[in-house]
């Protein structure tokens, strides 16, 4: 099992060139092809009774559209530098739901975490965690203005569900290219010998690892995971994703919501 295909959003705000580079560090790592895709919306200008206004008005958003998505087009070609296996995709539509339609077309889809000072992108900008529950694909979390990842030492928070199976399946070949690998289970329904099942499944695909169960954290389970995390030296968290979507408002569970919203490594997540 490889990645073969990277996808990454892009818009215009401050973090799509790092996230681009990290993108497609990774791309070159899997020899994996990158595809960079934007959407936006169209708005057609009307009056507060419905009627459209000047057709001028609705052919300026039009070329305004055309021409933020050809911007975009120009920073994902020039991050992703002199590579020859890059693809761009862009449409009018909504960019959330353009993202989870082109993740068909890859392994990996690598979103990042607007920064508190960052300024919000509302015409491109997609939400990790509607990615993460639309796209049926793994989703690498950035955080912030990070464009590099190693993941030389990466931490698994084990949870015995179908998302943490599928998350670690989906993270192999990242785990296969590890140095060190932590299998860290916390909470009170934490279980040695589900612990010990991953470190063997993990062995059997040629993984080492070190398993550490915290039944009672004096913490809450996500501050135990990003402490376990800082203290092994990682800059890779592998979680699965937990939520669901009411009237297209997506609920996370509480760890999900605090990895989506604070962790400072990269968290590749599966629902």
């Amino acid at each position: 099992m490889s990645y073969h295909t990277v996808i990454v959003p892009l818009d215009l705000s401050p973090v799509a060139e790092h996230r681009v580079k990290l993108a497609g560090d990774l791309a070159d790592c899997f020899d994996a092809r990158l595809i960079g895709v934007a959407a936006q919306p169209f708005h057609p200008p009307v009056t507060g009774d419905g009627m459209l206004l000047d057709p001028r008005l609705v052919e300026e958003e039009q070329h305004r559209i055309r021409d933020e998505l050809t911007q975009a087009e120009a920073v994902f070609r020039r991050r992703a530098g002199a590579r020859n296996n890059i693809e761009w995709r862009s449409a009018v539509e909504m960019p959330a739901t353009y993202l989870a339609e082109q993740a068909r077309a890859a392994d990996l889809v690598v979103v990042s975490r607007q920064g508190e000072s960052d300024p919000s992108d509302g015409r491109f900008g997609v939400s990790p965690g509607e990615v993460l529950m639309s796209a049926g694909r793994p989703v690498l979390v950035v955080p912030p203005h990070v464009d590099y990842l190693s993941a030389r030492r990466i931490v698994i928070a084990w949870k015995d569900t179908r998302e943490a199976r599928r998350a670690v399946w989906d993270a192999l070949p990242l785990l296969k290219a590890a140095e060190e690998v932590f299998v860290i289970a916390v909470g009170e329904e934490t279980k040695l010998a589900a612990a010990e099942d991953v470190a063997e499944y993990l062995i059997r695909h040629g993984i080492d690892s070190t398993t550490t169960l915290h039944r009672e954290p004096t913490v809450s389970v996500a501050d135990k995971i990003l402490k376990m995390a800082e203290r092994d030296g990682a800059d890779l968290i592998i979680s699965g994703a937990y939520g669901h979507s009411r009237l297209r408002e997506w609920i996370f569970g509480g760890v999900t919501r605090e990895l989506l919203n604070r962790a400072p490594v990269c968290c590749l997540m599966s629902h």
